[in-house]
Parts: structure tokens; C-alpha cells; sequence
């Protein structure tokens, strides 16, 4: 798999995740037993974490196949917050390979692993204006 792909992969989960969070309520992504993505939607996420693990293969990448296994099953039971964290150590991994010198990143790859990572943040809580100071008490 070329680090391309890897991206073109990991954005469309991006994709789904920023989608999926933009129908949810604006104060708590979380809803108990309730809001789940379509099966759908669901599908074509499955789908797009299937193409990184054939296209893995034995390459650097297959590191992140179970981390994007647990995204999926997170993101199939509506457990947004749950599916956005493995995707954000999938981009922390790919850092890592870097370092590492088993994958190497162009200067464009390594732009496009900074907007997915700050695009997966804004959906993170303690994110919006409107709860600063949340949770702090009194």
C-alpha cells in the first residue's frame, strides 16, 4: 500500500465521522442508546476499513489494521467519540512510521495527516466555545 492511499483511505473515515457528528446534538455527541449512523453510511465505512486491510497486506500499514477494527465497531454501535479516537491513533501511527523510517511522508501527506487530525479534534468535546470551562465545577 502506498501512504497515499492510506490517506485517500483514512479521509473518507474522516469524511463519515465529520458527517456522522454533524447530525448528532450540538452540546453532547453522545447519545445514549440512540442516534446510529445508517446502515448505509455504516457500509461504506466498513467498506473503506476493508480496502486498508487488503491493500495492508504486509506492508508498514498493517499495524493499523485493529486499531481501524475497533473504529468500525465503535462507529457501527454510534459510539462516535469511541470510533474518532483508533482513527486519531491511526494518524499517530503513521507519525510514528515516519520516525521510524518504515513510510515516507511528503510534505503534502504530512498536511493532509494535520487537517484529518484537526478535523477529528473539532468533533472531540471541550472543543466548542460555548462549553469552556465545562466540567471544572463551580
Amino acid at each position: 500500500m502506498e501512504t497515499t492511499e492510506a490517506l485517500d483511505i483514512i479521509g473518507s473515515l474522516v469524511s463519515s465521522l465529520k458527517t456522522y457528528a454533524a447530525k448528532l446534538p450540538v452540546v453532547s455527541p453522545v447519545v445514549p442508546g440512540g442516534l446510529k449512523p445508517t446502515p448505509e453510511v455504516v457500509s461504506a465505512y466498513e467498506q473503506a476499513v476493508i480496502r486498508f486491510r487488503k491493500q495492508a497486506g504486509t506492508s508498514p500499514f498493517r499495524r493499523g489494521n485493529e486499531i481501524l477494527i475497533e473504529s468500525l465497531e465503535a462507529f457501527e454501535g454510534g459510539r462516535l467519540l469511541a470510533a474518532v479516537q483508533p482513527v486519531l491513533m491511526t494518524l499517530d501511527l503513521l507519525e510514528l512510521m515516519q520516525r521510524e523510517k518504515a513510510i515516507k511522508l511528503t510534505g503534502a501527506e504530512e498536511k493532509r495527516i494535520g487537517e484529518y487530525r484537526t478535523a477529528l479534534q473539532k468533533i472531540m468535546p471541550g472543543n466548542q466555545p460555548e462549553l469552556e470551562g465545562a466540567g471544572r465545577g463551580i
